[in-house]
């Protein structure tokens, strides 16, 4: 193999693209000005494009780089082997055309097949521009990937072919690599081919794809969309469809009320049911950074004063679901089924992209979240973001850039509640833990799959209670959680064990439970969040809700009914021990054993511990069954294109089982993440440290005298404790050492045009209050009245008081 690389070009490109800003040591095609001409604004662009893709600010002899760049060598030296055109595909292991061209689902898998190969090629030319691959600047390697774009064009991506299988192939997947692809070899194609290729994506993402904010062009995908727009206008020379893609990322600023988007409380949507701030919305988070980069300082600077509804959104909708270098599975939709990138791996990414939107950004928001970044990296200490072998070269060097800036100091996680309505999702954090917790109702689905992918996260909606510890557990989901785990007993669920088919309820989050009454209220530190829950294709109904509190999480479930003609469950946890664990497990003191398989019935238990991971509390007593066992699945089973290799984990699973076609059955539990054995069995012996006000399928409450705290879920109207209720309604009174007390109040339903609460306790004045309480009465009670809450989105309604 040769190459056409010599001293002088190699110092003249370097020259460049450190002049660009970027200290990368990145290779230009053989030929390229070493400066963009001054009327040649397209240049420029394309300049900038390589290093936003290549990356930039890192040495190539210097670890991980030396490492990942032999690797990228080690890729492109395989396609270049592999590499056979012939009719119907570019290697035989991708064929692209189908030998029977009809409807079914196997067009999905050509139409990817197209998209992969040009991914191939972008892998291919990011070697030859790179240093340090051992193909830097290599002619063979340079000539298969033009040899690979043409046979590409001629043979299916060309503006004479009709599109088949995935959308997204065609409108995404594909025209991102090409375009790509004819940066990086700018120079060594030719004008006539480059308009071929702008022809070819001007038919299949053609103007009027972002004409209307709607279908497959919202959200993440019009983000991507205009990126595909925006490279077509930089490598086609045309200023109209660079100023088409900056306009057109116009819509995806507001807020929004229903469907795909950022909402008011930090909910991202996509699909319009599913809940997607750690998939979609990290590509829309990263494609965005992406865009306002290149276009910074140009004739098409994204400038729309909206779009700083997405410089907030960093700490409003994508913070609160990063801990400690993952982002939470609550909201990674059918992404949880695909083996290769863990919780962790997708959270490296949505780090990165948050750098790189810092650089258009305010000093003050860039400075803050450099330092975010910098401390999710340095605690991630299970998936260490530079050990990410999925982490491309760019995010790598922008977390590495971060964790070197000496002058930065990390933010340390911080303690609170946030309640998402608008996803039915909620996210606890704590001292030392964290926990967030999945819902379903009539907007937001039980689980979303497609493509072939989560094929059996049917029970996810739920109310699956995720918690991880800021120094243990930071992998429970990360570890092949997924495909080992028992799909009827998620952590935190209730569920009936009717057999499901794979996929049930339908692709793309169709399914709904019929249901309203989902959501909570929370004081920004504790919360009440309840769920009226109704199974997927089953008849199971429950009324289920928790008490995020300071050191423990209440649970309380009532009305627990089907008729399935099968045993319900309600999952108290489900431990992931890893591939050896054995951690010890007690109950009331007694040590249980470490064997597997191991099961019992345990009568009358009072608490029971899991040494690493933490303690739960029965209050006055239950009757839970225990598992120990090692449990084997495949990839494959939950996604189709997953591997067929088997993988094993131990679990420890507690659960209620109310029987078979249980009626009007309850539960109650205390969760205590990272509690020692001993804390544990306290807390169960102190009676009267939780009392349980109310757990029927009417309400469910707590009081916690020492917290000075009372919370009640009313389902429909009554009287709890000392709190009545007219309608409706979720509440929650913590009385303060100052005097003082705040009342929270939020409409889970959305549709009360009145409510009154009382508080039987004496109240000498209001302090402050919301404009949707119309009266406020005190005295011996507190009476308040609430106006039309149906426009307050669930959101929580806080009044402070002074006691008497």
């Amino acid at each position: 193999m040769t190459s056409a690389w010599s001293r002088r070009t190699f110092l003249a490109t370097s020259a460049a693209l450190t002049a660009a800003g970027g200290g990368a040591l990145m290779l230009a095609t053989p030929g390229a000005a070493s400066a963009a001409p001054e009327d040649d604004p397209y240049t420029a662009l394309r300049t900038t494009w390589s290093a936003l893709i290549l990356g930039e600010g890192f040495s190539p002899t210097a670890e991980p780089f030396k490492s990942r760049l032999a690797d990228l060598g080690a890729k492109a030296s395989q396609w270049l082997e592999t590499m056979a055109p012939a009719d119907g595909s570019l290697w035989p292991d991708a064929v692209f055309a189908d030998p029977d061209p009809d409807t079914d689902a196997e067009l999905y898998v050509f139409s990817g097949r197209m998209a992969d190969s040009f991914i191939r090629l972008n892998t291919m030319a990011q070697a030859y521009r790179q240093q340090g691959t051992g193909l830097t600047g290599n002619t063979d390697l340079r000539d298969a990937v033009l040899t690979g774009l043409e046979h590409l064009n001629t043979q299916v991506y060309n503006d004479g072919q009709t599109r088949y299988g995935n959308w997204y192939s065609w409108q995404i997947g594909a025209p991102q690599a090409l375009l790509d692809v004819c940066v990086l070899m700018y120079d060594a194609i030719t004008a006539e081919r480059l308009a071929r290729y702008c022809a070819a994506v001007d038919h299949f993402v053609p103007d009027s794809a972002v004409a209307s904010y709607t279908g497959t062009s919202t959200g993440a995908n019009r983000v991507d969309l205009c990126r595909v727009l925006a490279l077509r206008g930089v490598v086609g020379g045309s200023a109209a469809k660079i100023a088409l893609a900056r306009d057109a990322l116009s819509p995806v600023f507001p807020l929004v009320t229903k469907g795909d988007g950022l909402y008011a409380d930090g909910s991202f949507i996509q699909h319009t049911t599913v809940p997607y701030t750690g998939s979609y919305g990290s590509v829309m988070l990263g494609g965005l950074g992406l865009l306002f980069a290149l276009l910074k300082g140009t004739t098409w600077e994204v400038t729309d004063p909206k779009r700083q509804v997405v410089f907030d959104a960093v700490e409003n909708a994508w913070a609160p679901f990063l801990y400690n270098g993952l982002v939470m599975d609550s909201v990674a939709g059918r992404a949880i089924s695909r083996g290769e990138v863990d919780d962790h791996r997708r959270g490296h990414p949505i780090m990165a992209s948050i750098v790189l939107l810092g650089r258009g950004a305010s000093a003050a928001e860039n400075a803050r979240w450099r330092a975010l970044v910098k401390g999710w990296a340095q605690r991630d200490y299970y998936s260490p973001p530079l050990s990410n072998p999925s982490l491309g070269l760019t995010a790598l060097a922008r977390i590495k850039s971060v964790l070197d800036d000496t002058s930065l100091t990390s933010i340390a996680e911080p303690a609170g509640h946030r309640l998402f309505p608008d996803m039915a999702r909620a996210t606890h954090r704590r001292p030392g833990w964290a926990a967030s917790l999945s819902m379903a109702d009539r907007r937001i689905t039980f689980y979303e799959t497609g493509n072939g992918e989560n094929l059996r996260g049917w029970h996810t909606g739920n109310g699956m209670l995720y918690w991880w510890g800021d120094t243990f557990a930071n992998g429970q989901y990360s570890d092949a959680f997924w495909p080992t785990v028992d799909p009827y007993r998620l952590p935190g669920t209730t569920v009936s064990r009717k057999v499901l088919a794979d996929g049930a309820g339908g692709d793309w989050g169709v399914a709904l439970p019929d249901v309203n009454w989902v959501g909570g209220v929370t004081d920004t530190k504790r919360a009440a969040v309840g769920q009226y829950l109704k199974g997927l294709s089953s008849t199971l109904m429950a009324k289920k809700s928790w008490f995020f509190l300071d050191d423990t999480v209440v649970c309380l479930g009532a009305g627990i009914h089907g008729r399935d003609g099968t045993a319900a469950e309600t999952t108290v946890d489900n431990r992931n021990l890893g591939p050896t664990g054995n951690a010890p497990f007690t109950v009331d003191g007694s040590a249980k054993p470490v064997s597997a398989p191991w099961s019992a019935t345990l009568s009358g238990a009072s608490w029971a511990h899991l040494a690493g991971h933490g303690g739960y509390v029965f209050p006055g007593g239950a009757s839970v069954k225990a598992l120990r066992e090692n449990r084997t699945g495949r990839w494959r089973d939950i996604n189709r294109a997953g591997s067929t290799d088997p993988v094993s984990r131990k679990y420890l699973t507690l659960w209620f089982d109310h029987g078979t076609d249980p009626s009007d059955a309850t539960y109650a539990y205390q969760l205590l993440p990272g509690a020692s054995e001993q804390r544990t069995a306290a807390r169960a012996a102190d009676s009267g440290w939780l009392r349980v006000l109310a757990n029927t399928d009417d309400q469910q409450g707590v009081a916690v005298p020492s917290l000075g705290l009372t919370a009640v879920n009313f389902w429909f109207g009554g009287s709890v404790g000392p709190l009545v209720a007219d309608a409706p309604c979720s509440v929650m009174v913590t009385e303060h050492a100052d005097g003082t007390a705040t009342v929270c109040v939020s409409d889970p339903m959305r549709a009360r045009t009145s409510l009154t609460l009382t508080w039987n306790r004496a109240v000498a004045s209001v302090v402050s209050k919301p404009a949707t309480v119309t009266s406020a009465t005190t005295g011996a009670s507190l009476r308040l009245v609430f106006g039309d809450l149906s426009g307050t989105r669930g959101a929580t309604q806080t009044v402070k008081v002074r006691l008497a």
